[in-house]
């Protein structure tokens, strides 16, 4: 059966490879026919499983269990090992970026992150390190990458990942988590070019960021957007999505994710980006994401975490309903990451729905 799907621009490190050599979930982020959907979890690699939090004991500091690569690359294949997903994702952390370029962060265990420094000024703009010399201090990171591709040895593809300029941008003005963002939306109005001058560092490091991390190895690329749905529809259109298609353009040689939560109002904008794969939350119905987008991009996710909460039953009729919405055509995921105490019965019975569907 072939896919209503255009099929993506395929980029120059696959376009010489046999489709036969094409693992399952690339040629699903591609556009191409697949004799089922692939299937992942955004952190799968994490508190679900009992020997991530074994390892995890090892490491009461996040931070250093993210800067030891051995560690780190274990994280990484543990649930290719333990669910039989269709691709693994590195394991770290979107507040490295921030952090590389000069910009300290504390992960305070049960509450997030928190930065005892700030943005407010355009001399703490000035003081930020970016491009090519902030990337360089993220060697970690790549040596994770480099260690779990040889560790895969090619059973699935491995996904690299940063978070999108906005989201950095909230973090590094709010100083974390905030249920407004009222500090770094309220920097839009006030300071447009001071907010455009730092997200543009921020761009430029990541830029440099996920070009080491397809050099190390990484097959696919994910944007992290995870505060998008705090801006207006023109806010994320000015302060957003120019970023986006930069860091999206600049990297050809992989396929590209964007992951925008709660960005229904920006579908359109980002069907017109150099990407190939766009991540849907659950309040996203599959007909309105395909209507918006055109058939431009394959989607991705888009069932709520909290079904892996439901007895067997109800995941699998309720990953089926997903699935059959997307006509078996798209990668299947979650809406948002898997939360910390979702039972591991409830994320297999999703993996296994999907693996064996049938269109």
């Amino acid at each position: 059966m072939k896919s209503n799907q255009a099929p993506a621009t395929m980029p120059p490190s696959i376009v010489n490879r046999q489709p036969s050599t094409i693992p399952l979930f690339l040629r699903a982020a591609l556009g191409e026919s697949t004799e089922r959907p692939p299937v992942w979890l955004m952190r799968q690699a994490g508190r679900i499983l009992p020997q991530y939090r074994a390892l995890r004991q090892r490491f009461p500091d996040f931070k250093a269990f993210v800067k030891t690569p051995e560690a780190a690359a274990e994280a990484t294949l543990q649930p290719v090992d333990e669910l039989g997903v269709d691709a693994a994702i590195v394991f770290s952390d979107i507040l490295v970026v921030p952090e590389a370029m000069g910009l300290d962060y504390e992960m305070i265990e049960a509450k997030g992150p928190r930065f005892p420094k700030t943005i407010e000024n355009q001399h703490d703009v000035d003081c930020l390190r970016s491009g090519v010399e902030a990337a360089e201090s993220l060697g970690y990171v790549l040596e994770a990458l480099r260690i779990s591709k040889r560790e895969l040895a090619g059973r699935v593809p491995l996904i690299g990942f940063a978070g999108a300029p906005w989201t950095i941008f909230a973090y590094m003005v709010e100083g974390g988590g905030s249920k407004t963002f009222s500090k770094a939306r309220r920097l839009l109005y006030t300071e447009p070019v001071l907010a455009h001058t730092l997200l543009q560092k921020i761009t430029d490091t990541t830029i440099a960021y996920l070009q080491q991390q397809v050099a190390a190895g990484a097959d696919l690329l994910q944007l992290f957007d995870s505060w998008a749905g705090e801006l207006t529809p023109t806010q994320y259109r000015s302060f957003a999505v120019p970023y986006l298609y930069q860091i999206c353009a600049a990297i050809p040689e992989v396929p590209k994710t964007v992951f925008a939560k709660g960005a229904w109002f920006a579908l359109e904008d980002l069907a017109e980006l150099p990407c190939q794969v766009i991540g849907l939350d659950w309040n996203i119905s599959p007909a309105f994401a395909k209507e918006k987008t055109g058939g431009k991009k394959v989607l991705q996710g888009n069932l709520d975490p909290c079904t892996l909460y439901s007895d067997t039953k109800t995941i699998e009729k309720e990953t089926l309903l997903i699935l059959g919405d997307f006509g078996g055509h798209h990668i299947a995921n979650l809406g948002h990451g898997v939360y910390p105490d979702t039972p591991l019965d409830g994320v297999r019975a999703f993996v296994e729905t999907v693996k064996n569907y049938e269109r």
